[in-house]
């Protein structure tokens, strides 16, 4: 395969990746839009919920039973963890550094400006 060839294969390689990578975007965006709204949710819930002074005075859970929108948020942020939305909102990176690491060992790189 001489230089020519390599050099229209990378290329190819470099225009597929940006495509997928362009693909994942608008569902990464969503993900991390809804990672911002149910973290926000949370941290609203718990400062009203350490702000409340029945919260000393009674037990843990009838704490938690007295603050639903903090229990609800803190229990959807729990799931969506566990359902793995730290991976949906952080994927095109992971695949940009993936390729990186198998462009390297060919002593090739990708470019940042066109990968992310």
């Amino acid at each position: 395969m001489n230089s020519l060839e390599q050099a229209e294969d990378l290329k190819a390689f470099e225009r597929r990746l940006t495509e997928y990578i362009h693909c994942l975007q608008p569902a990464t965006g969503r993900w991390r839009m809804l990672l911002i709204v149910v973290s926000v949710c949370t941290a609203t819930g718990a400062w009203n919920w350490l702000i409340d002074p029945e919260t000393q005075k009674v037990s843990f859970f009838a704490s938690l039973w007295n603050h639903p929108f903090f229990t609800v948020s803190c229990v959807t942020l729990i799931g969506l963890f566990f359902a793995g939305i730290h991976k949906r909102v952080v994927a095109p990176s992971i695949i940009a550094a993936r390729c990186r690491t198998v462009l390297a060992e060919y002593n090739m790189s990708c470019d940042d400006k066109h990968v992310e």
